[in-house]
């Protein structure tokens, strides 16, 4: 999994961000990268807005705990997945991967599914 990566603080994934799409949803993998479409456009921060609070509701984190480390005007980005205080932190670590291989098998599974449709 290249795009996750364990660190003191947290999980730092890294991710391509498509703005300005119909809805927001995990794709697949865009390279090394987990690739998200974003509705809100890239203009005064309000993809990358768009984008936190969106995989803060996906990974039911609350949304200061997810932090943009890299590539605030790029579309691929780093963000930081913070640990909550007090808790293991490798116990968090497992339930975020989990969590992000799961949202990753269900993309998956549903762009297969409208594959097979089209060629039915």
């Amino acid at each position: 999994m290249q795009f996750l990566q364990e660190t003191p603080q947290g999980i730092v994934i890294k991710i391509y961000v498509q703005p300005r799409s119909s809805r927001n949803r995990i794709i697949g993998l865009h390279g090394d990268a987990l690739k998200i479409t974003i509705q809100a456009p890239p203009v005064d921060d309000a993809a990358n807005r768009m984008c936190v609070e969106f995989l803060a509701k996906c990974l039911n984190l609350p949304r200061s705990a997810i932090e943009i480390i890299g590539g605030h005007t790029s579309r691929m980005k780093r963000l930081l997945l913070r640990f909550a205080p007090g808790f293991d932190s490798t116990e968090q670590a497992e339930t975020y991967k989990q969590t992000l291989l799961s949202l990753l098998d269900n993309s998956l599974s549903q762009v297969s599914l409208q594959n097979s449709k089209k060629t039915a």
